[in-house]
């Protein structure tokens, strides 16, 4: 590594016209975060033609800040109103949104900033020191792989439903039957489809997310008692983090960025993954497994840390290999093609500035985005004054827009009905939702790799050894499984020898 390269992007990263690229790149993907069902990868595409004719450096940066921009707006919609902005941001709802009912909500915002910002600056530093190592372990990862890890991600999220695993595993299948709808690529036959030509490609998840989520608190708001509602939203607390909040967020947050840039790297694995299995491993972790679910600080920032990193992460296949590693660095692809860049291993040693200037940028535009989340929490908490007669009415506005601009179908429309009512009916069964979401996620890319894998070994078993990385997922996902009974024997086996001591 030659410093005079990184000294030339820092100061490429620092000329006033990038800087300002930076600043509107981040606010914008601020706004398209907070916004349900727009997404880092619509406010990218919207932008594609601005890029023409952009020096490519000014290009990337603009194009980066509004992923991470959008990653870190994604959480304040799921903190104030628990609807997420996209996959990414669901696990920030789970706690976040809790710590906003007990007063918190200035708190969540806050820390939940910072979380990012460790998040994406621990990814940064990954990027610079492994991301031509961590190019070549992506592509060993084939069919048998990616179908243990799928399996692995699951298993972490079912885990999570503690003592309620049964309703874990339903809720689980019902989001891979889901997944089925649209056309069978294997065959071409259409399948559950119901002949509406809407669902030929499947059901958009985000438009269940939103559903479930944004509409189903709603519902859910509207049989409970709105006096308790409307109160604990005027109770809105410090705009600032406590000492004892940030102490037991710093285990979380440098556990979860790393974990988050390992699985940005693997393509197809994302945000959503991400997140979901970093709250997942931070719950069985933690002496504190009660208050998850109830507003604990670490359920936030953990999911936030591995959320801000894997969008570092997934720029590092796309770079080195030309290969997406989500959904927005398919759209970046194809827009850096159209500008005269190529992806690809001779992009380090041909454009070594280029890529210096974007690391450089990054790690810019990461501590312009916590500067521009902690000034708005002052303004994005007001949303809490508004009464709930108002502002129920404007998050159904939000919803449904964002359903309508996913497809532009009013087929959505109804889609979200339905998800909204069976989002009340699984919050008043006391079903987890959480594997759901994650199984319509994974499913189809999950069913495509078993199936490739069944062409490719004869004997379904030998998937387990078909690698030491799949053997050690296959391991690592019988230890979730078994890790809730696990916990219990040894917690009754302490409770046993304490209550002989006595």
């Amino acid at each position: 590594m030659e410093w005079s390269v990184v000294l030339e992007g820092l100061l490429t990263a620092l000329q006033p016209i990038n800087l300002i690229w930076l600043l509107f790149g981040a606010l914008l993907g601020t706004i398209v975060g907070i916004l349900p069902g727009l997404g880092p990868a619509t406010g990218v595409a919207v932008l594609i033609p601005l890029t023409f004719g952009m020096n490519p450096a000014s290009a990337l940066i603009l194009m980066s800040a509004i992923y991470y921009g959008a990653l870190f707006g994604g959480s304040r919609s799921s903190i104030l109103i628990n609807t997420p902005g996209d996959g990414s941001s669901i696990a920030a709802s789970f706690d976040g949104y809790p710590m906003t009912l007990k007063g918190q909500a200035g708190q969540a915002m806050s820390i939940a900033a910072m979380a990012s910002l460790f998040g994406g600056i621990m990814a940064i530093f990954g990027f610079i020191f492994l991301a031509i190592p961590l190019a070549d372990f992506a592509l060993r990862f084939g069919p048998a792989e990616y179908v243990m890890l799928f399996l692995f991600t699951l298993s972490a999220v079912v885990a999570l439903s503690s003592g309620q695993m049964i309703k874990g595993f339903a809720s689980m299948f019902l989001g891979l039957a889901l997944s089925t709808i649209g056309i069978d690529l294997q065959s071409g036959v259409h399948r559950f489809t119901l002949g509406i030509p809407h669902f030929t490609d499947g059901i958009n998840f985000i438009v269940i997310i939103i559903g479930i989520y944004a509409l189903g608190e709603v519902l859910y708001n509207l049989f409970s008692n709105k006096n308790a509602i409307k109160n604990s939203h005027q109770r809105l607390g410090s705009k600032w983090f406590t000492k004892e909040q940030w102490k037991r967020s710093m285990g979380p947050i440098f556990r979860s960025g790393p974990m988050g840039f390992f699985l940005g790297v693997l393509p197809g694995s994302g945000g959503t993954i991400s997140s979901l299995l970093a709250y997942s491993t931070e719950k069985q972790l933690s002496k504190r497994k009660d208050e998850f679910g109830k507003g604990a600080v670490e359920g936030l920032v953990a999911p936030e840390s591995a959320n801000s990193s894997a969008a570092v992460g997934s720029m590092i296949p796309m770079l080195t290999m030309g290969i997406p590693g989500s959904g927005t660095t398919a759209v970046m692809l194809g827009a850096l093609v159209m500008i005269g860049i190529t992806p690809g291993p001779l992009l380090f040693e041909k454009s070594p500035d280029l890529v210096w200037t974007l690391i450089n940028s990054m790690f810019l535009g990461n501590l312009l985005l916590v500067a521009i989340n902690i000034l708005m929490v002052g303004l994005l908490i007001k949303v809490l004054r508004t009464p709930a007669n108002i502002l129920y009415p404007i998050v159904l506005v939000l919803s449904f827009m964002g359903a309508y601009t996913l497809g532009y179908s009013t087929i959505d429309f109804y889609l979200l009905i339905i998800a909204g009512v069976v989002g009340l009916l699984m919050r008043v069964l006391n079903y987890p939702v959480t594997p759901l979401i994650l199984a319509l996620i994974v499913g189809e890319e999950m069913e495509q790799s078993m199936r490739r894998t069944a062409i490719i070994y004869e004997n379904p078993q030998a998937v387990i050894v078909a690698s030491p990385i799949a053997t050690v997922l296959f391991l690592l996902t019988v230890l979730s499984l078994c890790y809730p009974l696990i916990v219990k024997i040894l917690q009754r086996k302490k409770r046993k020898k304490h209550g002989a001591s006595m």
